[in-house]
């Protein structure tokens, strides 16, 4: 008898074994459906945050090499008064814009501004900087300073015309 509780005991195992190796496995399975159902919903929600970023943006910042044109003398820059009249502060600065080669009406063949274009540009920059307050020249505004530079110089010569605006020196004095 003892024999027989003993075999009746082994096939008893085989039937509780299979009941724990199936929640197991149904907990594995459903943490990996769990794991791409994520990954699908996080790479769905990127890219359409991607897709609307882009949207917005508007213009696309890749253009052609633009047109390197330096403003003022060609050695010392722009040299203006900030501040206002009692301010008595003067600051020479080196701008070079970087301009659109495509739009003829501004830029020559050879590089160069072309005269009605040339007295737009440096009106407008020297209106530009010689309006702005002293703290607008603080190192950490300059980027706002850029920005201000571009509109503007793209209402008066059409959208597009200037890429970008870069500071090659800056001495405020």
């Amino acid at each position: 008898m003892a024999d027989e509780k003993k075999a009746d005991a082994a096939p008893a195992a085989p039937p509780e074994e299979k009941k724990k190796k199936s929640p197991i496995i149904l907990v594995v399975v459903l943490v990996i459906i769990g794991l791409l159902l994520a990954g699908g919903i996080s790479f769905f929600i990127t890219t359409k945050m991607m897709a609307d970023t882009a949207t917005e943006a508007g213009v696309s910042e890749h253009h052609d090499p633009g047109m390197f044109i330096k403003l003022g003398d060609a050695k010392e820059g722009i040299l203006v008064n900030v501040g206002g009249v009692k301010a008595g502060k003067f600051l020479k600065a080196g701008i070079v814009l970087e301009m659109n080669p495509g739009k003829k009406d501004n830029v020559t063949e050879e590089g160069k501004l072309q005269p009605m274009a040339e007295t737009k540009v440096l009106d407008t920059t020297m209106q530009i900087l010689r309006s702005a307050k002293l703290d607008e020249f603080d190192a950490t505004k300059q980027d706002d300073l850029k920005k201000k530079i571009k509109d503007e110089l793209n209402d008066k010569l059409g959208p597009g015309s200037v890429y970008d605006v870069y500071f090659t020196s800056f001495l405020l004095q």
